[in-house]
């Protein structure tokens, strides 16, 4: 299998500057060689187009710098969509997690796909609900189809790109009033940390594999770094403590490895500027090679 590695240097969905750099992180731990140590092909498709946040205006406050987020949200749903048309493999680095609104657009085009979040927050705002009008908290209800037309649609779709029953949330810890009730309303799977302490990662996985795994064309995993706890990850613009251990996420990653059905992965809220001697690019790129198949002992 070819993996295409498509960058993302958005930093204008997110409070926070610096997490534009974050695909340059990831790639300088070293990803390309080790995906390639594993025996896939791989190519670097470089980054997507996205201007800084001082080329755009704020035109809405509760929908910040959408007018630039937009075209960017575009031009990656085309590469993702391209990528999985060659049969290939799209490994998306961020950048903010906005972008998602587009890989997993560009990752449904033609396909039913079961998503899996790993997060600390569920990304399930609207324009209505949210606190800060940043869109990186808003990425997944728009692609499940709430909040303002122009994100939910981005060209002329009138249904949702992916159907909330095939969502499951894991390791969120951080919801706002009106995001819960958004989740409450659109049946979306969330198992936050208290599930994941009440019941252990092996189960909490394998209940949101049987959620979005059954009758869909593949699974797609969006993994923001800020899911783990920040004593572990400390390059995240928004750190929640009480998140989850290095091994429960490697967990995750594996136990999504095994069911066969990963068809793209997107790596986003890597911050250089807050990180400590790149831990958390170097994380990812961990955590990419177990969703993509890396084991410590295989005894075939």
């Amino acid at each position: 299998m070819q993996i295409d590695i498509i960058g993302v240097p958005i930093d204008l969905g997110a409070d926070r500057r610096g997490v534009d750099m974050g695909p340059s992180a990831i790639r300088y731990a070293q990803l390309q060689p080790k995906l390639e140590e594993l025996g896939y092909t791989v190519q670097d498709a470089g980054n997507i187009e996205v201007p800084i946040a001082e080329m755009c205006r704020v035109s809405n406050p509760k929908l910040k710098y959408v007018d630039c987020i937009i075209p960017m949200s575009r031009r990656v749903a085309g590469a993702v969509a391209t990528s999985m048309q060659a049969g290939h493999f799209p490994l998306v680095l961020g950048g903010d997690h906005s972008l998602s609104i587009g890989s997993l657009r560009g990752a449904a085009r033609n396909k039913k796909i079961g998503v899996i979040w790993l997060d600390a927050h569920a990304d399930f705002n609207t324009d209505k609900t949210t606190p800060s009008g940043n869109i990186h908290g808003m990425s997944l209800a728009a692609l499940c189809g709430l909040g303002d037309k122009s994100l939910v649609q981005l060209w002329d779709e009138s249904v949702p790109v992916i159907d909330p029953q095939k969502v499951a949330i894991i390791g969120a810890r951080d919801l706002d009033r009106g995001e819960k009730a958004n989740l409450h309303e659109a049946g979306a799977m969330v198992m936050g940390m208290e599930q994941v302490d009440r019941f252990g990662m092996v189960a909490v996985v394998e209940k949101a594999i049987q959620q979005v795994g059954r009758d869909v064309d593949g699974i797609y995993l969006s993994l923001d770094l800020d899911a783990l706890d920040p004593q572990h990850a400390p390059g995240v613009g928004t750190p929640v403590p009480a998140g989850l251990t290095q091994r429960e996420a490697h967990l995750a990653c594996e136990m999504i490895a095994e069911t066969g059905k990963l068809i793209g992965m997107d790596l986003v809220e890597v911050n250089p500027i807050l990180d400590v001697q790149n831990r958390t690019a170097i994380l990812a790129v961990d955590f990419g090679l177990s969703a993509l198949g890396r084991r410590i002992w295989n005894a075939k």
